[in-house]
């Protein structure tokens, strides 16, 4: 689905927007019914693109870079489309788009939507841009997953087929997911001088610390949230994001941990545990065993990679239909890679023929005046 689209990514390529865009020559190269895309549109676009590749891909940017290129018009087109099915359809993203950058702002660990602002504007980018390309990103993700997605269906005779298929690649060693509590022992010690011992714990701040973890370990056990607790309450780095610490196979753990928690069923926790920052509470959040897992506990995983699968091809369906139901012109000696071949085959014209005007707005009539 959606992967996921993060500030930092967005930021670069607004960026890599910005740097260009005073040495371009505004020219129209293409119209989608009254949308037009300007030269400096594509040089735009191209450069973003790259720049993402580049990130994504730095030992391999320009195999990628030379497949893409020439996709980059038909992306452009196809977000006009898009947008303008998003507008027939009366999606305003509006909502969402609250959503989004209150997710951008938490993983940040940044306190206001203000503050994002200014994270914004420190690397050179309009905040009211990003929140254009991330508006218009929804936007095209909801028209596709509602005109696209949600005419695809999955059999259970399909799952069980692609699980069949693929066992192998669904091979893995045993695996425990944790979330962690921390109590920390806040203990202010002066650094140890070298070659001699750290000084020792208050004994006093030490049973404090004790104390309040089991009593957070008896309410976890009477039905309190573990997320909600660890955000309250636990001093570790974690807190924020509910203790997740991640996925571990055997060896990756220090030995008492992995008795520990190997040993736990999905959902368990562990005791209080001592530990040099003070006393951890873990929780098995899954615990996968080895070999091949059972299709119920992957069930959703398939449904979704097929899903993926099917997605794309049908998408380009869907939009090579759109251009089809639209007026699009493109100036010669470009290329929309993405063009239907039922579509109809656009007419040169004088500028300034009388005719244009007319024909311009009539369904399927495609002409080219540049």
């Amino acid at each position: 689905m959606l992967k996921k689209s993060s500030f930092i990514a967005v930021v670069v390529t607004l960026f890599a927007v910005a740097l260009y865009a005073d040495n371009i020559v505004d020219e129209i190269i293409a119209r989608v019914n009254d949308q037009i895309i300007t030269r400096a549109d594509l040089q735009r676009a191209s450069q973003a693109t790259l720049e993402e590749i580049k990130q994504r891909f730095p030992g391999d940017w320009q195999a990628k870079w030379n497949t893409a290129e020439p996709d980059v018009l038909r992306d452009l087109i196809d977000t006009k489309c898009l947008l303008e099915k998003g507008k027939e359809l009366g999606i305003t993203a509006d909502t969402e788009l609250i959503k989004q950058l209150d997710e951008i702002r938490k993983k940040m660990n940044l306190a206001s939507i203000d503050d994002l602002e200014k994270a914004a504007k420190e690397q050179g980018v309009s905040f009211e841009d990003f929140k254009d390309e991330t508006r218009n990103r929804i936007i095209r993700e909801q028209v596709i997953g509602r005109e696209v997605g949600s005419r695809i269906h999955i059999t259970n005779e399909e799952v069980q087929a692609f699980y069949n298929e693929h066992q192998k690649d669904m091979e893995a060693p045993e695996e425990v997911q944790l979330s962690e509590i921390l109590i920390s022992i806040q203990t202010v010690k002066p650094a140890p001088e070298k070659d001699k011992p750290a000084l020792p714990d208050d004994p006093a701040q030490v049973a404090q610390a004790e104390a309040k973890a089991r009593t957070l370990l008896e309410a976890l056990r009477k039905g309190a949230k573990f997320e909600d607790t660890a955000k309250t309450s636990s001093d570790g780095p974690t807190a924020a994001q509910g203790g997740d610490i991640g996925a571990f196979k055997r060896g990756e753990l220090a030995k008492e941990l992995e008795d520990k928690t190997f040993s736990l069923k999905q959902g368990e926790l562990t005791d209080v545990l001592r530990t040099k920052q003070g006393f951890l509470i873990l929780k098995v959040v899954a615990h996968h065993q080895p070999g091949v897992p059972p299709l119920k506990t992957v069930e959703e995983q398939i449904r979704q990679a097929i899903y993926v699968q099917r997605l794309e091809p049908a998408a380009r369906t869907y939009l090579q239909k759109c251009r089809e139901e639209a007026y699009v012109e493109i100036k010669p000696g470009f290329t929309d890679t993405g063009a239907s071949p039922n579509q109809s085959k656009p007419m040169v014209v004088a500028v300034n023929d009388p005719a244009v005007e007319a024909a311009k707005h009539k369904k399927k009539k495609h002409f080219i005046v540049f």
